[in-house]
């Protein structure tokens, strides 16, 4: 992938670059549909007991990713759906917090931007508004070129003690979950390991574990996300939902999640065409997949596009205030 020009290496990346070559070919390649389990501790969207929300929505859930180097997470608070209005959005995730690498203690850490830092730090008025509405507001966590993820870890031990580095950070901070986003790692960089077998096994395990009643997310992509199980163990079930990480395609996501966790379609509202996402967002329900999701939302007016996929999603159009 290409990083955003002027992004320090410790700054979350943009997702567009490389991925966005690939969109045609991915948009027609053949899929198949994910083997149906069971989530250990499954998340329904909010219902209309949650303070400010006005009416219950039925549906699949819409998720909504924030690059906070550029844009509120404010902003996913402000569409609402004409009819009854309840929020468009279920979930937003800060995009994103990273994994790094000590090199003096030889073991990963996890790290926060300034601008991620920013938005924990300001929970109060950048988080809980979102929560006070039912929307449940997770942390995205992926590689920063530095040859830590989620995928290398040495031992068993490695992996609890980060896990507990990012259950610690959603106590802190009053999060709702923990997004995986296995991209940027770079394994094997500053003498990492590459990938193995138990290393995400052993890391979402202790996790859940940790954070029973929390949202965990696969984007599914990178060498974690095909190091489901070892040992006996497969974690399938530890999580509540996993995304299709290619935006303008359609592709079920390779994890056994029954449909209600499952997101195929996947949309960069800056980029996707208003088309494409409405389209996509008529298979989720023709196909009665459970998740929606969206990159990118910014602070612009975008009630007419997002209008066009919850029409498709919800019956309705989409309210917008600033």
């Amino acid at each position: 992938m290409l990083t955003t020009p002027g992004r320090s290496r410790s700054r979350s990346r943009s997702r567009t670059g490389i991925r966005a070559a690939a969109l045609a070919l991915l948009a027609v390649l053949p899929l198949a549909a994910a083997t149906a389990a069971t989530p250990a501790t499954a998340a329904a969207a909010p219902t209309a007991g949650a303070a400010g929300q006005k009416a219950a929505k039925q549906g699949p859930i819409s998720v909504a990713y924030v690059e906070v180097n550029s844009n509120s997470m404010l902003n996913v608070g402000k569409y609402t759906l004409a009819n009854g209005g309840g929020n468009v959005f279920d979930v937003a995730v800060i995009f994103a917090a990273n994994i790094n690498y000590d090199t003096t203690k030889k073991s990963a850490y996890l790290h926060f931007n300034e601008n991620v830092q920013r938005v924990l730090d300001n929970a109060q008025t950048q988080i809980r508004p979102l929560q006070a509405k039912g929307i449940k507001v997770v942390l995205s966590v992926l590689g920063n070129h530095e040859g830590a993820g989620f995928a290398n870890f040495p031992s068993q031990s490695a992996a609890s003690g980060f896990a507990k580095q990012l259950s610690d950070a959603v106590g802190k901070y009053g999060l709702d979950g923990i997004d995986f986003d296995d991209e940027y790692a770079e394994y094997g960089k500053n003498g990492t390991g590459q990938p193995n077998a138990s290393s995400f096994v052993h890391l979402v395990s202790a996790l859940r574990a940790s954070m029973p009643g929390k949202l965990i997310s696969l984007y599914n992509i990178g060498p974690a996300a095909s190091r489901l199980s070892y040992g006996g163990v497969n974690i399938t079930s530890k999580f509540n939902y996993a995304w299709n990480p290619w935006y303008g395609t359609w592709q079920v996501p390779g994890i056994g999640l029954p449909k209600s966790g499952l997101s195929p379609a996947a949309v960069d509202i800056t980029a996707t065409s208003a088309s494409t996402a409405a389209s996509l967002a008529r298979r989720t329900v023709s196909e009665k997949y459970g998740v929606y999701l969206t990159y990118n939302l910014d602070g612009a007016d975008r009630r007419g596009y997002v209008s066009g996929f919850t029409k498709e999603l919800y019956g309705s159009a989409a309210v917008y205030t600033p």
